[in-house]
């Protein structure tokens, strides 16, 4: 069985899988992304592009496997989408393993730096951000790009916009329509202030640590502790709101409390712990039949 957990947060189908120090991916497989690769699921091979958020192992351990995995199956090389300070140390892994496994297996690495675009496919693209992690940490967020109608031609017809079109006038206004806001692990930064991610209908972000006497090993390792989770949901308003990076020191049971604990009960309704796997039901036994008289 799958190790991956699925979930439908605001319509967009979300299957990943984090607990800090282990593996961290995320799919969202509708529009062909994947953030981080973990120790690459089975699940991620079909993904073409893998926006890798910091070189640590837990988040980017299976990106050759990710890679060597697409060419045995005769998928067209991935996209691995990494800050540009981390492209070539990828690159160099890519091309190390080929050596190890006597074969190429290309892959498409893309190094970018803060708010430099990439596109996925028409109208669709994904812009990095800074975090507050460590070097070379980015974010990502999901923008659609949407064109409407200026107000001044709504009253012309349809040959008339067209040959407005041919004319060389511009008809339309184009939005960004921010979708879904991954930040890999980070503490609280300035990415927070990004109309881009405050407007974004999902934010998947980290929170590791939750014990109380735990606030300086979350400042020290530049990580949300629970008691920041007011300040995330003060900036994100309109947002539902995935934690992830939990860890197995903290009972689920304890993150919930804790969760509750610190959020007023409008802000508890827009948040999913991407960890918190339904309860499994129980096995009821089933008597052996007696023999009746």
């Amino acid at each position: 069985m799958s190790r991956l957990i699925e979930r439908q947060i605001d319509g967009f189908r979300l299957t990943g899988f984090s607990l800090a120090g282990e593996e961290t991916v995320v799919i969202a497989p509708e529009f062909n992304v994947a953030f981080d690769v973990g120790r690459a699921p089975r699940e991620i091979v079909s993904i073409d592009n893998v926006c890798l958020s910091h070189g640590h192992m837990d988040h980017a351990a299976g990106v050759a496997y990710y890679v060597s995995q697409r060419t045995f199956v005769g998928l067209k090389p991935g996209r691995v989408i990494v800050h540009r300070s981390l492209a070539q140390p990828v690159q160099e892994l890519m091309d190390v393993w080929s050596d190890i496994e006597g074969h190429p297996s290309p892959a498409q690495v893309i190094g970018v730096l803060p708010l430099e675009d990439v596109e996925l496919r028409r109208n669709l693209f994904v812009r990095p951000f800074d975090v507050n992690h460590c070097a070379g940490a980015l974010g990502f967020t999901l923008i659609e790009r949407r064109h409407k109608l200026k107000p001044e031609f709504s009253e012309k017809t349809g040959p008339e916009l067209v040959e407005l079109k041919r004319k060389g006038v511009a008809i339309d206004d184009n939005l960004e329509v921010p979708l879904l806001t991954y930040t890999g692990d980070t503490a609280l930064g300035r990415f927070l202030d990004y109309s881009f991610v405050r407007q974004s209908r999902v934010v998947l972000i980290e929170c590791t640590f939750f014990e109380r006497d735990h606030r300086e090993r979350a400042q020290a390792g530049r990580h949300i502790h629970v008691d920041d989770l007011p300040r995330v949901t003060a900036a994100l308003p309109d947002s539902k709101i995935v934690l992830l990076h939990v860890t197995r020191r903290t009972d689920m049971r304890d993150v919930r409390r804790d969760v509750e604990r610190v959020l007023a009960p409008a802000d508890r309704e827009r948040v999913t712990i991407l960890m918190d796997r339904p309860p499994r039901p129980m096995r009821t036994s089933v008597a052996a039949p007696t023999d009746q008289a």
